[in-house]
């Protein structure tokens, strides 16, 4: 398997466009996939066999955004009609009645001609329900708008064909650039698919942004992480929107050149003191010596931004060398502010500062006092400043002039040499792992981010061999359905809880390549299987996933974005290989 990615766009023609929406939509179920539109707030779930109109907002439960609290499809008698199937354009109801988009901020309800049908609808929970007849002698639909303080009126129409016309044709644009990977993995791509498609939202505050943002239900915004492994997936099939994900990503560093953790359509999440009150409370809630800060902490996620920056452009043709020029630039002030304001003690390595800046929130390797020296970050660091070098090289770099560009590598290449002789005084012999510090005591903790180093393809041959054999140890790493997130010997693996256990699609993606980086590209193939296996057999690219049952970890929310996007990815670098 190669961690070189094909260089041309594989899609899907036209024709073939209205069987990946099939596909797709046989994965709707109202319940864990909702029925929406890029670029809509809205959504629609089933409540049994009425379904429940909700809006889709940054740090809002779908319990606070109820835009219509029941709403259900009657026959003429006033008999409830059950949801009998959903496409990606429209559910339908019996025979005759269907529920389609009206445009970004309203749906439409319609009935075939000479049928009739009763639609009912409650605003909110306790209100006596209204009823609109339609078809016979009223108009054959109603369509329904959305403002934006959720409330929501209704016109008599008789436009419903139109809008599932343009709906269908949304959805049939959006699966024409599907790409195009071996059939036994086609289905869930279709699947994936839909789902990066279905989480896109507009920020208008920048522009009419859009941003393909983790979930639309729980997660309504651009974490930076998340950003960089979904236009990782988008680069196979719409490298435009990829390389959006990627400007929102990188259009607000500090002064300090310090990246933001989200970007949403409030603002940023840069410090501890932008966070929401919910999180603040959970922060509290674990024992977080962070939960209230005496002075503001820097969020911000992992650098991999180089890395995803590196793959986008592999893929686009079209990116300008401008706009490359000005994403490495960012990028660049982007990994002096981790050297010059995240190295806590000075010792030439990195440390977070915060748990929410590792992307692995609640791991147990921040269960002890911060900051934290994890063997993970000293890996991002390494492959980020191997990555610039190769990125200055090609395309330069602002202030630099061309001739600049071999010094500037050089320099590159040189910290990242420097960075790893620090990540190597991590290694413990007699263990055979990479430790995590606490404040600067050795954290006990056996977890995925003592695998990471793989991914520098630089570590020496009797550590990758350790690592790997770690990988097909039962009392280690080598569950069901692999990677589990802390190791199966360790006190505090635990298979249903976050970053305690289950397995994630972009931990299991970012070894897949260390492997490969580190001579074993067998090994990573069979990782990279694995994982798309895993995303079919829980029946979707969920959250994360229990190692022992390979289903869906109860916790966990579905149809999520970076699985879906890394589904795609190492589903098309499987079927190049094939």
């Amino acid at each position: 398997m190669s961690v070189t990615p094909v260089s041309t766009r594989r899609v899907v023609g036209r024709a073939d466009a209205a069987s990946a929406a099939e596909h797709a939509g046989a994965h709707l179920d109202l319940v864990g996939a909702p029925f929406t539109l890029p670029r809509s707030r809205i959504l629609i779930l089933r409540d049994g066999d009425r379904l429940r109109v909700h809006t889709s907002e940054y740090e809002r439960s779908l319990a606070e955004c109820v835009a219509m609290d029941a709403l259900e499809m009657c026959d003429a008698a006033g008999v409830t009609m059950p949801v009998t199937r959903v496409l990606p354009h429209a559910i339908e109801f019996g025979e005759s009645v269907t529920l389609t988009f009206a445009g970004p901020s309203a749906w439409s309800v319609g009935v075939g001609s000479g049928d009739r049908a009763l639609v009912r609808w409650t605003r909110r929970a306790g209100e006596e329900p209204e009823e609109l007849p339609i078809g016979g002698r009223h108009p054959a639909s109603v369509m329904f708008r959305l403002d934006r303080s959720r409330e929501v009126e209704f016109t008599r129409s008789d436009d419903h064909a139109e809008h599932l016309e343009a709906t269908r044709q949304v959805w049939l644009d959006w699966f024409a650039t599907c790409p195009i990977v071996r059939p036994g993995l086609q289905d869930m791509a279709a699947f994936c698919w839909w789902v990066l498609g279905a989480n896109i939202v507009e920020l208008p505050q920048l522009g009419d942004a859009r941003a393909v943002v983790p979930s639309k239900i729980g997660y309504v915004g651009l974490w930076q992480w998340d950003a960089y492994f979904i236009a990782v997936g988008l680069r196979h099939g719409d490298p435009e929107l990829a390389r959006e994900q990627l400007d929102l990503a990188l259009r607000f560093p500090t002064a300090e050149g310090q990246l933001p953790d989200v970007v949403h359509e409030e603002g940023v999440l840069a410090s501890s003191d932008d966070l929401p009150a919910a999180d603040r409370e959970t922060l509290r809630r674990a024992g977080s010596a962070v939960a209230d800060p005496s002075a503001p902490v820097p969020l911000t996620k992992p650098p991999l931004a180089a890395w995803a920056l590196r793959k986008v452009l592999e893929a686009d043709r079209d990116a300008s060398a401008d706009w490359a020029r000005r994403m490495i630039a960012t990028i660049r002030r982007s990994q002096d502010w981790w050297f010059t304001h995240s190295d806590l003690d000075g010792d030439g390595l990195p440390e977070y500062g915060h748990p929410y800046s590792s992307g692995l929130d609640d791991s147990p390797v921040f269960d002890g006092p911060l900051p934290t020296t994890t063997p993970d970050l000293a890996a991002y660091l390494i492959r980020q400043d191997l990555e610039l070098a190769a990125l200055v090289e090609r395309w330069g770099a602002e202030p630099e002039p061309a001739a600049g560009r071999a010094a500037a590598a050089s320099a590159h290449r040189e910290r990242a040499r420097r960075t790893l002789e620090c990540l190597l005084t991590l290694w413990d012999e007699p263990s055979g792992r990479f430790r995590s510090l606490a404040a600067g005591a050795p954290i006990e903790s056996d977890t995925i981010v003592g695998l990471m180093p793989l991914l520098t393809g630089e570590l020496p041959e009797t550590v990758v061999d350790v690592l790997v054999a770690a990988l097909d140890d039962p009392d280690r790493f080598a569950t069901p359905w692999p990677i589990p997130t802390v190791a199966v010997g360790d006190p505090d693996h635990t298979p249903q809880r976050m970053w305690r256990g289950p397995v994630w699609v972009n931990t299991n993606a970012l070894i897949v390549e260390g492997l490969e980086r580190s001579g074993h590209s067998d090994r990573a193939r069979r990782l990279a299987e694995r994982t798309v296996e895993l995303v079919m057999h829980a029946g979707g690219p969920h959250e994360y996933f229990d190692p022992y049952t390979g289903e869906r970890a109860a916790s966990a929310t579905t149809a999520f974005g970076w699985s879906a996007a890394l589904f795609i990815d190492l589903a098309v670098a499987l079927s190049h290989d094939a």
